[in-house]
């Protein structure tokens, strides 16, 4: 069987248009390939971000990494963490595997556990693109559970995203 199939566009830009803003890693590089600590099978670490410039009236955070390239019609959601206080700016490395701050939670990502699983394309297959995204949210709290899909969570994102702020790294296996 042959995965071969179009390039899928960069899914945030289908989205309605918000505020823009700044996010770095000093483990994720726009556009270049991921580390091995973010491969599943090579550290499966969530990586370092911080971030400056969210809107004002930003109350709080959701970090999301997702794969448009996987061979399914809707993705690969690796990583969906909710909630997280307007006050934090940043996550060091491996924070999805620690203690978090505030009220924050995750919510099961694709594989069904709930935190990060990084990259892990299908052997042979087209580069995958790993958008990490820090959304800036107009409430307290994005009005989810745990127990909420990473669709559920991306719907309520569309109607309290105030503004995102995108890198995204490759990997191909």
């Amino acid at each position: 069987m042959s995965l071969d199939r179009p390039v899928t566009p960069n899914p945030y830009d289908l989205l309605p248009r918000v505020a823009s803003f700044t996010v770095t890693s000093e483990d994720v590089t726009d556009g270049a390939p991921l580390a091995d600590a973010q491969v599943a099978d090579q550290g499966n670490t969530s990586p370092q971000l911080s971030w400056s410039g969210a809107p004002e009236g930003t109350q709080s955070y959701v970090v999301t990494m997702f794969d448009p390239d996987a061979p399914t019609p809707s993705g690969f959601w690796h990583w969906v963490l909710v909630d997280l206080p307007a006050d934090v700016t940043s996550l060091e490395a491996g924070a999805a595997a620690g203690e978090l701050p505030g009220r924050a939670f995750h919510v099961r990502n694709d594989t069904g556990e709930a935190g990060f699983t990084g990259a892990a394309p299908p052997e042979g297959d087209q580069v995958h693109r790993y958008y990490v995204v820090v959304h800036a949210v107009s409430e307290p709290s994005l009005g989810v559970d745990a127990d909420a899909s990473p669709a559920v969570v991306s719907f309520d994102l569309a109607f309290k995203t105030l503004g995102r702020a995108i890198i995204h790294g490759t990997y191909q296996h």
